[in-house]
């Protein structure tokens, strides 16, 4: 029989709406509701003053300035106090001589970790792993990514994740394995005989075989 007593924890799934919640943050109450309009990166991290976490932070804060340019915030997470936050935030700017920018979220109540799944009992059940949402400007999740907690993460993924999902929603194509912006995209495949035939004659795409054609974007040459 199941124990009533044990603490469930969802899993948000890609294209479910993302949880709404407000939290006390290092840059004040934050409700998810204000990103409406632009898209966001929720991150979670285990502790304040760990190794790997300072990295990262260290390495968020470095790709900020280019996901603002996509329309994209940062918010980080992690179940330590706003004291520990600060001082934490303050102790990277001066041992690290990096400025951290986008708020983090103090969640000593585990609400926002418990219901975005961020907690893995069977990995820790004190502290939230490395998880990343990607909710876009509907405040729809796009992307999940979790990582464990010994292993940092990598930047250049999570921007060319971001650059590929906004790629996407523009031009109903989808990006190949290792695209980045500059390379040619996957059209959707035909959906009826007729339009198979056609597709395999069509000189304006570069086509492998009737289900399978790239083309180029004209906003993404170089």
């Amino acid at each position: 029989m199941e124990n009533s007593s044990e603490k469930v924890y969802s899993l948000p799934r890609i294209g479910d709406s993302a949880p709404q919640f407000e939290a006390t943050t290092t840059q004040g109450t934050i409700k998810l509701e204000d990103y409406k309009g632009s898209w966001l990166i929720l991150f979670s991290h285990p502790a304040d003053f760990t190794p790997v976490c300072t990295t990262e932070f260290v390495a968020f804060q470095g790709i900020y300035p280019q996901l603002r340019e996509l329309n994209t915030e940062l918010l980080g997470l992690s179940v330590d106090s706003l004291p520990a936050h600060i001082a934490w935030i303050r102790n990277i700017e001066e041992k690290q001589n990096v400025k951290i920018e986008f708020p983090v979220i103090a969640d000593l109540s585990k609400d926002v970790a418990i219901k975005y799944g961020m907690i893995h009992p069977g990995e820790s059940t004190t502290e939230t792993n490395r998880a990343v949402f990607v909710i876009d400007d509907k405040q729809v999740i796009r992307a999940i990514i979790y990582y464990p907690l010994t292993t940092g993460r990598n930047m250049d993924e999570i921007l060319r994740l971001v650059k590929a999902l906004q790629t996407t929603e523009v031009h109903k194509v989808s990006t190949p394995a290792g695209w980045v912006p500059g390379e040619k995209v996957v059209v959707p495949p035909p959906a009826s005989q007729q339009l198979a035939e056609e597709r395999v004659a069509d000189k304006e795409l570069e086509v492998v075989d009737w289900y399978f054609a790239k083309k180029e974007l004209a906003s993404t040459k170089e």
